[in-house]
């Protein structure tokens, strides 16, 4: 059934106006819903609380849903289930990309074991398509129990700023735990954007819906098709380099040079607050979808630690199963230490993210802009790890560590008989870096290929992809 809907202009949707956003004008057809049954007259609604639908995003075949919390609370009963289920199923057999927007108070209790079914179906579901189409979630209201769940198990997730999601309510917790919270305080935004729970954060659910519009822009149907290339279009311009101090202990935003590196300087950040010393995110490179992984200076000077590794390998994942191909900006004095970060897991996350890449079978392209030391400069994406192409800054220092760190261990004898030791420790210094950071070191033992200009980085990034996947995508 075609369902066309008058333009609104306000943020207030109801469930089958947020399907229509996100589709392409016209293209909506409604598999099962709650409307079908008032135009028929029926008292009981097919869809039981949830519009189910199909249409077009670009052109582009998508399947979604909208539960409605108007309707016994948008919680999942049997029929509620079948809906969604149908929905995935559909998509399943089209290939084709799923966005849900979920407000649910979970399994509905009226229903008692055949509502917890019913979950179990969806999530089975999810996860038979995980890795073969996109999967976005939407969350436009509270969220609880399997409503959380649910979502958790697709790839993104976009929350706007009034919806709230978690396992058990306030009610629960101040009764089981004795703690008088909110929704908002248990899992609202500012709670699921820091611990990596949502992706992305818009105002209302008109900005969610164009969000999710806009994350499908950047991904193929499903994982055996190409990405989905646009014309070129120039970056913001500029120097990438002037954006990078030369002092190595002085801060800047890494997405200043990513502007400098991607069309119309466009970056679609990805779970922009959590573990802020790592961005991750999309961009288009000369018309070609990319996944930028990027050490971020201007929080604890880029280093690595238990949640940006545990944030970059879950990226990474993502853009491997969807064949969008990497590029990664390094620029980390290497690993926290501390006793913090190991009780944190560092050893068991920062795996995760040397698996993460050297499993990846995309294309992958580095380039180091100021410093890598130690074992961050193996994680982040190597040649030995597999990268396809390293490339480095001519003014680029490259080591296990900084120099000045490295001579009190290498030269620690001589620094304690040294009558000046901070004189003898700066001039012992400049010697390691001159003989063992210089970027010139790690090209001719074969570690990096070229050294580029900041200039060129661009160019020869667009020619690796290019190269790498092929002229067509």
């Amino acid at each position: 059934m075609s369902i066309a809907l008058a333009p609104r202009t306000d943020t207030v949707l109801s469930p089958l106006e947020r399907l229509d956003v996100l589709c392409d004008p016209g293209s909506l057809q409604v598999i099962r819903s709650e409307v079908q049954s008032e135009r028929m007259g029926a008292k009981a609604a097919p869809g039981d609380g949830v519009v189910g639908g199909a249409g077009l995003v670009d052109g582009r075949p998508v399947f979604c849903y909208a539960q409605d919390p108007s309707y016994a609370g948008g919680s999942l009963g049997e029929a509620h289930a079948n809906t969604i289920v149908r929905v995935l199923e559909l998509a399943a057999r089209a290939k084709a990309p799923v966005v849900g927007f979920v407000s649910s108070g979970g399994a509905r209790m009226q229903e008692g074991v055949a509502a917890l079914g019913g979950y179990g179906r969806v999530f089975a579901r999810t996860v038979a398509l995980s890795g073969k189409v996109p999967q976005i979630s939407v969350i436009s209201g509270l969220s609880a129990g399997g409503g959380a769940y649910s979502p958790a198990l697709t790839d993104w997730i976009v929350m706007t700023e009034e919806s709230s999601m978690f396992l058990t309510g306030p009610s629960v917790v101040r009764e089981v735990m004795g703690e008088d919270v909110t929704a908002t305080q248990l899992g609202g935004t500012r709670v699921h954007q820091k611990n990596g729970v949502c992706h992305f954060v818009e105002r209302t659910s008109l900005e969610g819906a164009l969000l999710a519009r806009e994350l499908l822009g950047y991904l193929p149907s499903h994982r055996d098709a190409a990405v989905p290339m646009r014309p070129a279009r120039p970056a913001d311009g500029g120097d990438p380099g002037a954006h990078v101090p030369a002092q190595a202990r002085r801060v800047y935003d890494i997405r200043d040079v990513i502007a400098c590196l991607a069309d119309d300087g466009s970056l679609l950040e990805v779970s922009a607050g959590w573990a802020r010393n790592l961005v991750t995110g999309f961009a288009r490179i000369d018309g070609r979808p990319v996944g930028v992984i990027a050490n971020q200076p201007r929080y604890l000077g880029g280093v690595l630690d238990a949640a940006s590794s545990q944030k970059g390998a879950r990226f990474v994942s993502k853009c491997n199963a969807f064949g969008i191909p990497l590029v990664v900006l390094v620029d980390t004095p290497g690993y926290m230490p501390g006793r913090k970060q190991e009780q944190a897991g560092v050893i068991r996350f920062g795996a995760s993210l040397v698996h993460a890449f050297a499993e990846a079978t995309v294309p992958r392209v580095t380039v180091i802009l100021r410093k890598a030391f130690g074992g961050a400069f193996i994680t982040m994406n190597s040649k030995d790890l597999g990268a396809d192409a390293v490339y480095a800054w001519p003014s680029a220092e490259i080591g296990v560590m900084g120099a000045k760190p490295a001579v009190g261990i290498v030269h620690r004898r001589e620094l304690a008989a040294a009558d000046d030791p901070e004189s003898t420790r700066d001039r012992l210094a400049a010697e390691y870096a001159q003989t063992h950071l210089r970027p010139e070191v790690a090209v001719r033992a074969g570690f990096v290929d070229e050294l580029i200009t900041p200039m060129e980085t661009r160019s020869r990034l667009a020619w690796s992809l290019r190269t790498l996947q092929g002229t067509a995508a």
